[in-house]
């Protein structure tokens, strides 16, 4: 377990991020008062690390972990499907990490500040080049 006195551990998450052309805007071709920008997805986790060396409690984590991922495929692969001898010796080899989360302080830049024909832009745009998620994210963030 972790050593008293510590402290506060973070862990930073980041979501979606991409640039904003000024193209994207339909304010563009109204007034030119535009300039590019970033859009992004950010949240700083705070609370107590605790360091698992239990092999029992790695073990049930790295089953429900598989047992998330797997669990949309045709045939989802199982911890059982590995002989029981290698099982045990990769969960020697892992450091199973617990963040016991105090506070969470998050920050979503999506063009919230935008008219919506902009807000539109910024999305068509984003889609257009590919980025999926940043897109949705926008669309998302405008609902």
């Amino acid at each position: 377990m972790v050593a008293p006195g510590s402290g506060e551990a973070l862990i930073i998450v980041r979501g979606p991020d991409a640039y904003v052309s000024p193209s994207f805007y339909a304010s563009k071709a109204e007034h030119g008062r535009v300039v590019p920008t970033w859009n992004y997805l950010t949240a700083h986790v705070y609370g107590e690390l605790v360091v698992h060396d239990d092999a029992g409690w790695v073990e049930a984590l790295v089953r429900r972990l598989t047992d998330l991922h797997e669990g949309g495929t045709a045939a989802p692969w199982s911890v059982d499907d590995t002989p029981p001898a290698y099982v045990a010796g990769q969960l020697r080899a892992i450091v199973g990490l617990e963040l016991r989360i105090s506070r969470v302080e998050a920050k979503a830049k999506l063009s919230q500040n935008q008219p919506v024909a902009d807000v539109e832009g910024v999305v068509a745009g984003l889609a257009a080049r590919v980025d999926a998620a940043s897109s949705a994210a926008v669309r998302d963030a405008g609902s």
